[in-house]
């Protein structure tokens, strides 16, 4: 009879990187109007007009505001939609996406 090998038992780790988020900002501007922003805020980023009107504010105040955090892939979406909505009203607004 041939001579049975004994099996080996492997124990393969799996490591998970969760996706990284990223922060979508606006940056204030003094050309882009408020109601403009708003808008952007309700139509693009699906925030109620409460929420908008306070980001809003805390952009005008302090000349940037956190829209949300999202995956990397929703905020580039995000914002080129925002920022392709602001250049055909004609309007500078700047929106930028850094990791959180």
């Amino acid at each position: 009879m041939a001579k049975e090998q004994g099996s080996v038992r492997e124990r393969n780790r799996v490591f998970t990187n969760y996706p990284k988020h990223y922060k979508v900002i606006f940056h204030n501007d003094d050309f882009t109007t408020m109601d403009f922003v708003v808008k952007v805020l309700v139509e693009v980023f699906y925030k109620s007009t409460g929420e908008a009107q306070v980001i809003m504010l805390a952009v005008h105040e302090t000349g940037r505001g956190v829209v949300g955090v999202y995956s990397y892939d929703m905020a580039v979406t995000l914002s080129k939609k925002a920022v392709l909505m602001a250049r055909e009203a004609g309007f500078p607004l700047r929106v930028t996406y850094e990791p959180e």
